[in-house]
């Protein structure tokens, strides 16, 4: 199946705005949007069963479905480690597929590594999965280029899935580079970076992403300029901070995917229509001339690595 250059993240879909989350769903598959991408730990596995409901009339060849898997959230909220021992992933794929209501996932990724567990080991049990078709392709989470190339050699890798922004760039230097080499697909996540380049920023209104200084009280005023200054281009543009966004990530990787994580129709179609945006080398100069003459404050996020199935944060 053709995978476009958008991709639909379905991480806030729940219970609690399920219809909203299927309409966006059915918006997305009329606009072209193929891949929908969602988690086995989602609000509670509950992204799942939103999915599944949504997709239960649409036929099975037109979307490609990723899912994630290993995550371990706190009954409230709040991450304390990741499960992607090998004897386990048979039983997380199984709770999926019921969840969503399938016998099988397009692409399965464990959600990120732990350093206690070969990744040798990992694949080994998701090429069993794909061999026996209940998986159609493996991808990875969050990798660095050893280890995408450790798990290539052993079985090709379909996707590597990435945070990716205009003040999030660490992946060009290796990441980039072996998927090119590999002729692995990659699939980037957070154009907005964690939130901060967004419309809604200047309006008071920070919508956080992630958990981040940048947004401290103490950080965000100092980054609000960058802000300010990369809306003033976008007005230059007739488009929105968000939609600017979205268009320097795709133009910058061009044969890269973007997800873009929404419940809401119309959030959804305003990224859509950010396709249509062309941007000159000229507008992708000013744009980086931008974010350099300015230095983001609360950035050095600490990494968040697991260890024995435990999350630790790594300088």
């Amino acid at each position: 199946m053709k995978i476009n250059r958008l991709g639909l993240g379905c991480m806030g879909m729940s219970r609690r705005n399920e219809a909203q989350s299927i309409r966006t769903i059915h918006a997305a598959i009329e606009n072209g949007v193929t891949l929908l991408n969602t988690g086995s730990f989602y609000n509670g596995g509950e992204s799942e069963i939103v999915v599944g409901n949504a997709l239960r009339d649409i036929p099975r060849d037109k979307y490609f479905l990723s899912v994630k898997f290993g995550v371990l959230f706190e009954p409230k909220g709040g991450i304390y480690g990741l499960d992607v021992q090998p004897f386990h992933i048979k039983a997380q794929l199984n709770y999926s597929l019921h969840r969503l209501g399938l016998e099988y996932v397009d692409l399965y990724q464990p959600a990120r590594m732990d350093s206690s567990i070969p990744i040798e080991s990992i694949m080994e049990v998701l090429v069993e999965l794909k061999e026996k078709g209940i998986i159609r392709n493996i991808g990875l989470t969050e990798v660095d280029a050893e280890t995408l190339r450790r798990a290539h050699k052993i079985h090709p890798i379909h996707t590597v899935e990435l945070e990716y922004s205009l003040i999030g760039r660490e992946i060009e230097k290796d990441l980039i580079p072996a998927a090119k080499e590999l002729g692995v697909r990659v699939l980037t996540f957070g154009a907005l970076g964690h939130g901060l380049l967004n419309d809604r920023t200047l309006e008071g209104k920070v919508s956080i992403a992630m958990p981040s200084p940048m947004f401290s009280p103490e950080n965000l005023p100092k980054n609000l300029p960058l802000v300010r200054e990369l809306k003033d281009f976008a007005n230059s543009k007739n488009v929105s901070l968000s939609q600017l966004m979205t268009a320097w990530t795709l133009a910058n990787l061009p044969e890269a995917s973007t997800l873009i994580g929404t419940t809401s129709p119309e959030h959804l179609r305003e990224n859509i229509d950010a396709l249509a945006l062309e941007l000159s080398d000229e507008d992708m100069k000013a744009i980086e001339n931008i974010a350099s003459s300015h230095k983001v404050y609360g950035n050095e996020m600490r990494q968040l690595i697991f260890k024995d199935g435990i999350a630790v944060f790594q300088k």
